[in-house]
């Protein structure tokens, strides 16, 4: 017996709603999270910053396929669910970890504080261990796709703590 991944009932009207509702989440994210973003700012600017730090149009040509590859992640591992108990967790799973993508800039460029931001991304690099450890579990090609996003946050971790150290 063959065993068949995600909903086979689900149409292909439904899964490209699925995609699209996974797209606008995660635009809605990084919109909420650029209010706060602030590289460019005095206060950004006046902090002592490593030499390894990339130049700040790095940060935009990094996050928007990053953002890209966690709303087809997102919609591609939604469509795969096996029953809606999966489902409802793998949309957990996301949400919590858009959260606090979003909520890093506001704790970092937001509050302006490097201790903040610190915590902040442990607690991203925390939920993207959870995430990619639920996909590998119910869909590898989605939990695959978010290694470079999980590596680029862990990457703004160590930088986030080299800038804090630096400042304290």
């Amino acid at each position: 017996m063959k065993l068949t991944r995600g909903n086979p009932s689900a149409s292909p009207a439904r899964r490209r709603l699925t995609y699209g509702a996974a797209a606008a989440v995660v635009s809605g994210c990084a919109a909420v999270g650029a209010r706060a973003t602030g590289p460019s700012t005095d206060w950004y600017a006046a902090l002592a910053k490593p030499r390894w730090q990339p130049p700040t149009w790095a940060f935009p040509a990094v996050w928007t396929p990053l953002y890209a590859t966690l709303a087809w992640s997102a919609g591609h591992a939604l469509n795969e669910s096996r029953g809606p108990g999966e489902r409802r967790a793998v949309a957990a799973a996301f949400g919590a970890d858009l959260a606090l993508n979003a909520a890093w800039t506001w704790l970092f460029f937001g509050r302006r504080s490097t201790t903040a931001g610190v915590w902040g991304t442990l607690l991203l690099d925390a939920a993207n261990v959870g995430l990619l450890r639920r996909l590998a579990r119910t869909d590898r090609k989605a939990a695959a796709a978010l290694v470079p996003y999980a590596a680029w946050c862990a990457f703004a971790t160590a930088l986030s703590a080299d800038i804090h150290r630096r400042n304290r």
